[in-house]
């Protein structure tokens, strides 16, 4: 079964980062994002975004247009044979996918930065995961995106410092997030046990930045330029723990 005909209409105002974010709105909210208060907040957010500079505004009805758009998709009758070919793919290679986020200097580890990390990049906002390591690696780009004949949405995404021969298509839902926040010796004691954290990873042949949970954290006495708490965290992918210093360990953004 193929998407609507006039489908299309409900992306094209719309970066890809505002998609995601709108995605992401509906999967929690459903039919309630229809609601006009509701549209207009988002509509306002996305217009003064920084992302929208020489770009026209958003309206509340392209908005409400868009989650219509997606809850009619979402209501359509399931096909009895699924076809392996997604239902959409829209080319975005030419609009803006990153947002107004600078990496701070203190993304590094033992001096040496992450794979991938732009030195100076100032347009990113996300951060998308590899299938090839389970590692997460700054978005430069979202260069299209699709729907699966689940419902899903996937994005193909450029990795930041990697050219294409390194796209890969992600999950929205599983593998496309904020970026994460590095952790400056002032702010560590806002990092606590249990906490999700985004970590540098050093092993012999790789570097990488991993999910981590916070398992035991020893404290030391510092000020705001330096610190000397220890974090040990248990690595998500392999179960592995470690000790780490503050300058190795990013906190995702508060909700």
């Amino acid at each position: 079964m193929d998407a609507p005909e006039d489908s299309s209409h409900y992306f094209t105002d719309f970066t890809l980062a505002e998609i995601v974010d709108m995605e992401t709105l509906f999967k929690e909210l459903g039919d309630q994002s229809l609601l006009k208060d509701f549209c207009q907040t988002v509509a306002s957010s996305f217009s003064c975004s920084v992302n929208r500079k020489g770009k026209s505004s958003i309206t509340w009805k392209q908005v409400q247009g868009w989650f219509q758009g997606r809850l009619e998709k979402e209501n359509q009758p399931k096909s009895k044979t699924v076809p392996s070919s997604p239902l959409q793919i829209v080319d975005l290679s030419n609009l803006g996918g990153g947002g107004s986020v600078r990496i701070p200097e203190t993304v590094t580890c033992g001096g040496e930065r992450l794979k991938g990390k732009a030195s100076d990049v100032s347009d990113l906002a996300f951060e998308a995961k590899s299938a090839r390591d389970d590692a997460w690696y700054d978005v430069a780009s979202f260069m299209t995106y699709r729907y699966l004949r689940t419902g899903e949405l996937e994005v193909r995404v450029r990795f930041s410092g990697f050219d294409n021969r390194h796209d890969e298509w992600v999950n929205v839902n599983t593998s496309v997030r904020e970026r994460s926040i590095p952790v400056v010796p002032s702010e560590c004691g806002r990092v606590k046990v249990g906490d999700l954290l985004l970590c540098f990873q050093e092993r012999e042949d790789e570097a990488l930045y991993c999910d981590a949970h916070v398992v035991n954290i020893k404290r030391g006495v510092h000020d705001h330029r330096s610190c000397n708490c220890v974090f040990f965290v248990r690595y998500e992918f392999d179960g592995t723990e470690e000790p780490l210093g503050v300058e190795c360990i990013c906190r995702r953004p508060e909700e």
